[in-house]
């Protein structure tokens, strides 16, 4: 703009903070006129041992590697997996409706397929659900059931509806549970399906809309 090739309703425009109306006003550069770029919105199944970032300076594979997009470069994951964790992940380059999605007050429901490294009873379910004092921070599930068990471990399903840093993980930790695996299967309505591990698919207008009125706690 202040190299002065910008142009707003053909007048020359050199002020980087001048107000425009994206739906009204036509803006070039260079004589070409400038679009917003399409909103994507999509899903991975990401399988374990890969980073939630575009590059890592360790040289860890990151879900980027996975993508396959030519415009992959300009989508960023809603939220993270950490490298251990498995399952959706979603991606978008509408940073309005990802903010929407990661508001803490959204409250927006995330579930997981957890295995654990003990077989669960009765009180330990509700320890999860009541919450856990760690260093300062309560953290608690919104839900949990037992899914299935064997002789030695156990399948849990957890509902969380706020994001800590590793939440599960460190709740299970205070108990003194392992955690074997950590598969995320849902976001709101938005299930993961049988998207096979490394495989992305767009989301359907009806995921989109949905996913861009969460539900609010209280309401």
């Amino acid at each position: 703009m202040r190299a002065g090739r910008v142009r707003v309703n053909a007048r020359l425009q050199c002020d980087p903070e001048a107000p425009t109306d994206p739906h009204a006003d036509a803006i070039t550069i260079d004589g070409v006129r400038v679009a917003a770029a399409e909103k994507i919105y999509c899903a991975l199944n990401k399988p374990r041992g890969y980073v939630t970032t575009a590059s890592d300076e360790r040289g860890r594979e990151t879900v980027y590697s996975l993508l396959k997009r030519d415009d992959a470069q300009w989508l960023a994951p809603v939220g993270r997996l950490d490298k251990a964790s498995e399952g959706l992940l979603l991606f978008t380059n509408d940073s309005a409706w990802a903010a929407r999605l990661t508001d803490p007050g959204a409250h927006v429901d995330k579930t997981y397929h957890v295995q654990i490294d003990a077989l669960p009873d009765a009180n330990l379910l509700q320890r999860l659900r009541d919450g856990v004092d760690i260093g300062g921070e309560t953290l608690a599930v919104k839900a949990v059931h037992e899914l299935r068990r064997g002789e030695k471990n156990a399948w849990l399903e957890i509902v969380l509806d706020e994001g800590r840093n590793r939440q599960i993980r460190r709740l299970l930790a205070a108990a003194d549970i392992e955690v074997l695996r950590l598969v995320r299967v849902a976001i709101g309505k938005v299930a993961l399906g049988e998207l096979r591990k490394g495989e992305c698919r767009s989301l359907t207008a009806e995921e989109i809309g949905q996913l861009a009125k969460p539900v609010r706690a209280g309401k």
